[in-house]
């Protein structure tokens, strides 16, 4: 079966930091790319980060450069979203998102083979 479980989420204050993970199990990050969407209140899904796994590029919103990492431990088989300098504006819904490596960069939540629950991100100003 697979799954995708993210973790790390809650409430921080404003310029604050939180790691995310996303522990995958029934595939491997061999063969896929797990990338990172947030879904604010009254707003449509968007992508965050993306990275591929065969070769480590990564992309990264304009929203969030400079500030947010996503990094893989192909070992544990599990993708982090390192956050710093957050904002109000990062409050949403976090997931993480699998896709096959070929694609790793494809910005269409449709196209998406596996999706986490979602975990909550708050910021207080």
């Amino acid at each position: 079966e697979v799954r995708l479980v993210e973790s790390g989420g809650g409430l921080v204050q404003a310029g604050g930091s939180l790691r995310l993970s996303c522990a995958a199990s029934g595939f491997t990050l061999d063969d896929y790319a797990i990338n990172w969407f947030r879904q604010a209140p009254g707003k449509e899904r968007e992508g965050v980060a993306w990275l591929s796994s065969s070769d480590g590029n990564t992309y990264y919103a304009d929203s969030v450069k400079g500030r947010f990492t996503i990094s893989s431990d192909n070992a544990k088989n599990t993708v982090y979203l390192q956050m710093n300098s957050l904002n109000v504006e990062d409050t949403a819904v976090y997931y993480c998102a699998a896709i096959s490596d070929s694609y790793w960069y494809t910005r269409s939540i449709d196209e998406y083979e596996y999706w986490g629950q979602g975990t909550q991100v708050t910021v207080s100003s």
